[in-house]
């Protein structure tokens, strides 16, 4: 009888809880799908701590306030910074456990060169630089009022809007790529209308560009003006363009700012069709459709209209098949009318 001897190998694993750990902390600081009330409690107190910043950077730039209150401004300035810190560390500690950032071979670089990351990175940038280099702390203190960007994160708004920035980039640059054309058409003629009669004011091109750039964007300060008749009949004629040089990126904005309306209906409406299958929506739904209006930043009374208007195609649908075989009767009803 021959003996086996069996040799247990050890295999080592990755801590379970380091794992857990960080995807806890991940979907505490991260927007998922429900929202727990930790979550809830710490986006509030970040968003306190921001409007906080930005009232006392504001505040601060009163020579009366500063004198009385600075104490308070700098422990505010230092109280906010180790937050902001701690917020920036956390997630780029997190980041592997974002589906796209974590598909990354770098994740953590990934998400350092992220728009978020970046804000976050210039809202703790300007007090650690007074450390390292002399730099006017006027200039530290404007660059502080950049926190106001962090609300991004936050804002349902201001996420759209950086989506239409994303989207539209190619037609913003193209619209703004003719704008500094037309300036540079409209300094010159400027120039060659009128450098001889108002030397102090259109003596150069780059001079003109000043008049030129309030006269395309319809701003038209009046501190520089043509005195000319042919600079006079020119700055009609850029007057006009400038109208439409004006109308361009607003109307870019504005579809924009339609499509991702309308897509975010469409996601509204999708969710509603899959929740109706059954023919009725029940709690688990109805938590999953109001987690989703809320990441959406769509109204009740949106979110509503879109119910009924999906509840009105459903029945339309409906009558148009045979209840008892399925049948389509669209072309019964063509050969009876």
């Amino acid at each position: 009888m021959v003996g086996l001897q069996v040799k247990i190998v050890q295999v080592s694993h990755p801590m379970p809880d380091q794992i857990t750990l960080r995807r806890k902390v991940y979907d505490v600081l991260e927007t998922t799908e429900k929202r727990s009330k930790l979550s809830s409690v710490i986006d509030i107190g970040l968003v306190v701590l921001i409007v906080v910043n930005i009232l006392s950077v504001v505040l601060e730039s009163v020579e009366s306030m500063n004198s009385r209150f600075g104490a308070l401004f700098e422990y505010i300035e230092i109280f906010s910074v180790a937050v902001f810190t701690i917020e920036y560390l956390m997630r780029l500690w997190v980041c592997p456990e974002d589906p796209i950032e974590g598909a990354d071979k770098n994740p953590r670089l990934k998400h350092m060169r992220s728009p978020m990351a970046v804000i976050d990175i210039l809202a703790i940038l300007p007090f650690y630089l007074t450390y390292l280099f002399a730099i006017d702390l006027r200039f530290l203190r404007v660059l502080r009022l950049l926190r106001i960007l962090k609300l991004t994160r936050y804002s349902s708004a201001m996420t759209m809007l950086l989506d239409v920035f994303k989207e539209e980039a190619s037609a913003f640059f193209a619209g703004f790529f003719i704008l500094m054309v037309l300036l540079i058409l409209a300094a010159s003629g400027a120039y060659l209308a009128e450098h001889q009669i108002q030397p102090e004011k259109f003596g150069s091109i780059p001079a003109a560009m000043w008049w030129s750039m309030a006269t395309l964007t319809t701003v038209g300060y009046g501190d520089v003006t043509p005195v000319t008749v042919a600079g006079k009949i020119f700055g009609a004629c850029v007057t006009i363009v400038g109208i439409g040089m004006a109308a361009l990126p607003a109307g870019i904005l504005a579809n924009g700012l339609a499509t991702q309306l309308n897509r975010k209906r469409e996601v509204m409406a999708e969710q509603f069709r899959m929740a109706l299958q059954d023919g009725n929506i029940d709690d688990q739904e109805a938590d999953a459709i109001e987690e989703l209006r809320k990441d959406l930043g769509v109204s009740v009374n949106v979110a509503n209209g879109i119910l009924e208007a999906v509840q009105k195609n459903k029945i339309k649908t409906k009558l148009h098949f045979c209840p008892s075989c399925g049948e389509s009767l669209s072309q019964y009803v063509k050969e009876t009318v």
